[in-house]
């Protein structure tokens, strides 16, 4: 891509409206750009790491058995009065249609939605289990949208629902779903700060569980246990006295009791709903004698922006983001200095050929600093420049975002070096 032709430019300034540092650098670099509180506009930049990420996910879903399909945003009333949710869903957008009058919702989850499909089919113990999921636009209405792109009032989101024949087997594949979400973070760059959290399971169960990145612009308090690396949401956390069957006050994996406070970002969570949105639809199965029995569920979400926010949020400098190579919107940012546009363009043309993603800065109305200070704001993984003291020497200066290092090499060399990763 040239940037010449990229909407839009970069901002000088930070938004003034903006606190959390992943808003105002995703909006300075043109990745995003806020029409209201909590709605946000994804831009060519933003929108392209979207898809990556987006893909990283799918290809976990679908390792796992997943089988993906689109339900409605538009939502009707009943659906939620029978989960008796209509009234105590604090954050669901309602409206009355003004043909049908009919009273609507947009969907901020989709259990009222997934169970009575299922319901529709005559399932029998040899159709269980089975799994399907969506990566779709939800709608809460929230008291208070912060923290940029990582808490909307529209979202976009991967939900999977399960479906199962007993609860062994949700138990088996809740903790293949542990899995999956490890592989997805660890892919996504923010492996290494992101641990499993044990968190409350409603009326569900007695535990659900969160995925929870370290970061000190978290919204959370975790307790990380230092023995085995699991954490605590705050919320379940007694360190005095254990109060319940539900809170704890040292470890529920190991027992330690060297937990550590730290703040945190909640990137993923995991519920079994067991029964909850299977009896009010009465989604049943007939199991092996011919008895009519309550399938049980399962359900796994991620929140595609709030992934794209933390990964900005924890991966930046004074300078702008630091994209990790597997969702960085292109792999080398190539600068051109001086003039020197004929050498680049075919620099730029031999890359592209290797399927090597590239935004060439083609601008001519920009100066070398202009284009430096882009470069780093923006964070694609490489920057290449060609100029006339490099190509006196035969060679290209490429620099390392994440580690700064900066050296020279010719053509071949530059291939290699962006197309070896080492996330």
């Amino acid at each position: 891509m040239l940037q010449s032709k990229l909407f839009p430019r970069t901002q000088k300034e930070a938004p003034k409206d903006e606190v959390s540092a992943n808003a105002r650098l995703l909006i300075r670099a043109g990745f995003i750009d806020k029409l209201m509180a909590g709605v946000y506009t994804y831009l060519p930049l933003g929108f392209r790491v979207l898809k990556k990420i987006e893909n990283i996910i799918r290809e976990e879903m679908e390792k796992a058995g997943g089988v993906e399909i689109l339900m409605p945003s538009l939502q009707p009333k009943e659906n939620w009065e029978k989960t008796g949710r209509w009234e105590t869903y604090d954050s669901l957008f309602k409206f009355v249609s003004y043909y049908s009058k009919t009273e609507l919702a947009l969907g901020p989850t989709h259990e009222e939605i997934i169970s009575p499909l299922a319901g529709k089919f005559n399932l029998s113990y040899k159709n269980l289990p089975f799994y399907l999921f969506q990566i779709q636009n939800k709608f809460r209405d929230e008291k208070r949208a912060k923290s940029g792109i990582m808490r909307g009032r529209e979202f976009i989101m991967k939900d999977l629902y399960s479906f199962h024949a007993g609860e062994n087997d949700l138990d088996d594949y809740y903790e293949k779903m542990k899995a999956c979400y490890k592989n997805i973070f660890d892919k996504a760059g923010i492996g290494e700060k992101t641990y499993l959290t044990f968190a409350s399971g409603g009326s569900f169960s007695k535990y659900s569980h969160e995925f929870q990145t370290i970061t000190d612009a978290g919204e959370d308090i975790i307790y990380l246990c230092e023995k085995c690396g699991v954490a605590i949401n705050s919320e379940i956390f007694q360190p005095a006295t254990l109060t319940s069957d539900v809170n704890v006050a040292g470890c529920p994996e190991c027992g330690s009791k060297n937990l550590v406070e730290k703040k945190a970002i909640e990137v993923g969570n995991i519920f079994k709903l067991k029964t909850k949105y299977s009896e009010p639809f009465g989604l049943k199965f007939t199991d092996e004698n011919g008895e009519e029995k309550d399938v049980i569920m399962g359900c796994y979400g991620i929140g595609l922006g709030r992934l794209l926010g933390t990964i900005a949020e924890i991966n930046h400098d004074d300078k702008g983001i630091i994209w990790p190579e597997s969702v960085a919107p292109f792999a080398v940012h190539l600068l051109v200095l001086g003039g020197l546009t004929a050498k680049c363009g075919e620099i730029y043309e031999n890359l592209q050929k290797r399927g090597i993603e590239v935004l060439y800065d083609d601008r001519e109305d920009a100066s070398p600093g202009e284009k430096f200070a882009d470069a780093d704001l923006i964070g694609i993984p490489y920057r290449a420049v060609v100029s006339e003291k490099t190509l006196a020497q035969g060679k290209v200066e490429i620099k390392n975002r994440k580690t700064g290092e900066i050296k020279l090499v010719n053509e071949k060399e530059l291939l290699k070096a962006v197309t070896s990763s080492d996330d």
